[in-house]
């Protein structure tokens, strides 16, 4: 009876020993599918959580802490019919920069994107606004084109100097001193005067914007930042110029006047919105006394002996590859002082406290004339920028 009964037991213990391992296979299958299956996202979804928190602790952190020191950007502000005809002239004057102290912006047609296809600098990829709109020149809707390059400059809370650039603009000088001279400032550059041409202001804007605090200067100003706030936030002297400041609808063929022009012509206001908004806008806001009240953009318009119709009537003067030599170069950078002959005054150019050139850029530039002047044989000292962006004689710096 013994050994049956051995046996017995014998059975019964490899069968619960089965059923055991067979239990444990079980609970290990299930507890391998459960780990494949969720395990992962619970990790995943707090990693990403602490990552989004990290993240808006860290703009937190950038928005609310004082700049460091030397972090401070230039935000360029390209308008751009299509591409940029220039972008070689300004890849060589960025490359000037090794410690980031810039950003780029464009505003060119809607739907055009700046690509390897599209720009040959690799600073301008991809830096065209999301939101831009059809300019036609002298409507409102240039103004409405500065506003929105703005917006997206001032996202960038390092971004403190936002400078307005034509498309047929060029840089006079190498980036250093470009940036030095910018923001040694605290003031706004901005050509600004008032206009006492009969035409130009509209007496519906009245009292609105009163005659007293109409200006008129170019469109080409460096802004400090709460300067550009203030245009991006303007809810007022906007409605006004889209209502009433509008250019005379001219046909081009009579830019040089020896035509007759109709009589009903003269009856319309000719305002050209972008040669008076920022001007009028910051008077308006009474910030005139924050503002250095001269352009730091070279254009030329006494051209009207010319025997060229090209060089006369409402636009700058075109220089065509003829005219970019040296010596343009030279006597743009030799200006330094403007006059003013509606206020009787003149503007001695200084920077940093110190008797300096007027003008940092230039425009109107084909291509063709653009090329000419990176053309040059002549290098800076241990560098590589063109002989027109050098320094140049009783310029600093320091």
């Amino acid at each position: 009876m013994k050994p049956r009964r051995f046996g017995y037991d014998r059975g019964r213990r490899a069968a619960a020993l089965l059923v055991l391992l067979l239990c444990l296979c079980l609970s290990s299958a299930f507890l391998l599918l459960l780990h494949g299956s969720s395990g992962p996202l619970e990790p995943a979804a707090e990693e990403k959580a602490a990552a989004g928190a990290r993240v808006a602790e860290a703009r937190a952190e950038v928005e609310e802490a004082p700049l460091p020191p030397g972090n401070s950007k230039v935000a360029f502000l390209f308008i751009a019919r299509n591409r940029l005809p220039l972008e070689l002239v300004w890849d060589a004057f960025f490359r000037g920069d090794k410690e980031g102290r810039f950003s780029i912006f464009v505003h060119s047609r809607p739907g055009f994107v700046l690509t390897r296809a599209t720009t040959r600098s690799r600073f301008f990829y991809n830096r065209q606004v999301n939101n831009s709109i059809q300019v036609d020149w002298g409507e409102a809707s240039m103004i409405t084109a500065e506003r929105i390059l703005l917006s997206h400059a001032l996202k960038d809370p390092l971004n403190e100097r936002f400078v307005f650039v034509s498309d047929s603009c060029v840089p006079l000088y190498n980036f250093s001193y470009t940036y030095d001279y910018i923001m040694s400032s605290s003031t706004s550059f901005v050509d600004s005067f008032a206009d006492t041409k009969a035409g130009r202001y509209n007496p519906r804007m009245d009292p609105i914007i009163p005659v007293e605090n109409w200006r008129k200067g170019s469109q080409w100003a460096v802004l400090i930042k709460r300067h550009a706030e203030v245009v991006v936030e303007d809810e007022v002297v906007l409605p006004e110029f889209q209502k009433h400041c509008r250019r005379r609808p001219l046909p081009e063929f009579w830019r040089d006047w020896d035509r007759p022009i109709p009589a009903e012509a003269w009856k319309a206001h000719n305002c050209i919105p972008d040669e008076h908004y920022v001007q009028t806008l910051l008077a308006q806001t009474g910030l005139e006394e924050e503002l250095t009240r001269r352009s730091v953009t070279h254009s030329a318009w006494d051209l009207s002996a010319s025997k060229d119709r090209e060089r006369r009537g409402w636009h700058p003067v075109t220089y065509k590859v003829s005219d970019a030599t040296p010596a343009l170069i030279k006597s743009i950078k030799g200006i330094d002082n403007i006059y003013y002959e509606t206020e009787n005054r003149r503007e001695w150019c200084t920077s940093n406290g110190k008797p300096a050139p007027c003008f940092l850029f230039a425009r109107k530039f084909t291509r063709g004339a653009g090329l000419k002047l990176l053309d040059s044989e002549v290098k800076e000292p241990g560098g590589s920028a063109p002989a027109f962006l050098q320094r140049g004689v009783g310029t600093s710096t320091e």
